[in-house]
């Protein structure tokens, strides 16, 4: 199973009618019907790994200010604590410590590009937390701690952006790209392409515009989890391009 990094966006996108979310709705065709999904979402964050265990997640409206029609989004697809039990396993082998949460629900991170792309909600699906204390090369080791998993037809589904910086949003410019946000996309786009895994894990020194795309990490970190998910010597091949409010890129991911 290819592991893919997505760029959710705002929840917004499930009722907007913008390239990328013309995308996602294409994304369950675009690749093989998962045994399950790991969302490895950027609205999750825990100081060490944790998976959640639910057998039935809740749908999580973690966010404010929005049209009440949002509220009303339900994902009842079923959860995977056999997969959590397994990733879990998989992650000790690699001498990392995971915790597990019973009570966890899936997040907009998780959600919404589920809901776009299965709207069955018929595949068991879990969530897999970020940890923003730690950097990429630690994300892209737990990565690779799934990488049995991904062969066996599991879905390593990083949720993220490929660019997040709130502060400088260009509200409702779907057509204008600021020039910062497009460099870095190029840059990421390129390096992804090439495989260049050390220009990737060094991107706050290497990335033009790194901290002006991310002046945090948490939206980028779930790329390295579908990266390594892939295995050593991966490259990865843009599956979409596009931007939303003139800065946040929608640039999405296959990892082969």
């Amino acid at each position: 199973m290819t592991p893919l990094f997505v760029s959710h966006g705002s929840p917004m996108l499930i009722l907007e009618d913008v390239p990328a979310t013309r995308f996602l709705r294409q994304l369950g065709e675009m690749v093989a019907r998962p045994t399950a999904i790991v969302a490895v979402s950027a609205h999750w964050m825990t100081r060490v790994p944790a998976v959640s265990t639910a057998p039935r997640p809740e749908t999580v409206h973690d966010f404010y200010g929005f049209p009440p029609q949002l509220y009303t989004f339900r994902y009842p697809a079923p959860g995977a604590p056999d997969i959590a039990e397994r990733i879990v396993a998989a992650l000790d082998t690699a001498g990392m410590t995971a915790a597990v949460d019973p009570e966890q629900g899936l997040d907009h991170g998780a959600w919404v590009p589920a809901l776009l792309g299965w709207p069955a909600a018929d595949i068991p699906i879990l969530q897999l937390a970020v940890q923003p204390y730690l950097d990429a090369a630690h994300h892209l080791a737990v990565g690779r701690a799934l990488a049995p998993l991904a062969a066996e037809g599991v879905l390593v589904l990083g949720s993220g952006s490929a660019t997040h910086n709130l502060r400088v949003l260009m509200r409702g410019q779907h057509g204008v790209v600021a020039d910062w946000a497009q460099r870095f996309d190029d840059w990421l786009v390129a390096r992804v392409e090439a495989g260049d895994v050390e220009a990737l894990v060094d991107w706050k020194r290497q990335a033009p515009d790194a901290l002006m795309a991310h002046p945090t990490d948490e939206h980028f970190l779930p790329l390295f989890v579908a990266l390594g998910a892939a295995g050593e010597g991966a490259r990865g091949r843009a599956l979409h391009r596009s931007f939303t409010n003139g800065t946040l890129s929608m640039t999405s991911f296959a990892f082969e």
